[in-house]
């Protein structure tokens, strides 16, 4: 008769796939390595920097789809006063949220398209992505604690 497996030895064999921020390889990273500063397969970069990962609508489109952690998107312009207060703190969101969540930058007047598929009329906005799947999208700028409970509370709400 056989036995079921232990629970470690599940979480231990449990992989995760993230995109490279650098070169923008999908990598397979044990799910328990994931908090262990994880590097790339292809090009040694961090996956994870304290920061958010500028993206175009191409690494949008490959970090929603590959990324096996939550999404969290800023949407914002150069131009956009709110965006360029915002700045510095989703920078300090993702020194929060990381390796639980990736997050993104991606600059509105580059992504036209992205905006009209997701209904964007005002910016700065945010996105939550899981699996792929818009969970949770707030326009607005908003303090790190706000953008940090926020994206915890819809990702846990959706898990």
């Amino acid at each position: 008769m056989r036995r079921p497996a232990e629970p470690e030895s599940i979480m231990t064999d449990a992989t995760l796939t993230l995109v490279c921020p650098a070169c923008g390889t999908i990598n397979r990273i044990p799910a328990a390595r994931v908090g262990a500063s994880p590097r790339c397969g292809t090009c040694h970069a961090a996956i994870y920097t304290g920061h958010p990962v500028d993206v175009n609508a191409a690494g949008f489109d490959r970090h929603v789809k590959h990324d096996q952690v939550p999404v969290l998107v800023d949407v914002w312009a150069p131009w956009c006063g709110p965006c360029r207060t915002m700045e510095p703190t989703f920078i300090e969101a993702a020194r929060r949220l990381e390796p639980a969540f990736r997050l993104l930058k991606l600059n509105a007047d580059d992504a036209p398209e992205i905006l009209g598929r997701y209904g964007i009329r005002s910016i700065p906005t945010l996105l939550l992505f899981d699996h792929g799947l818009l969970r949770a999208q707030q326009a607005g700028a908003a303090p790190a604690d706000r953008i940090v409970s926020w994206a915890r509370a819809r990702s846990a709400a959706t898990a």
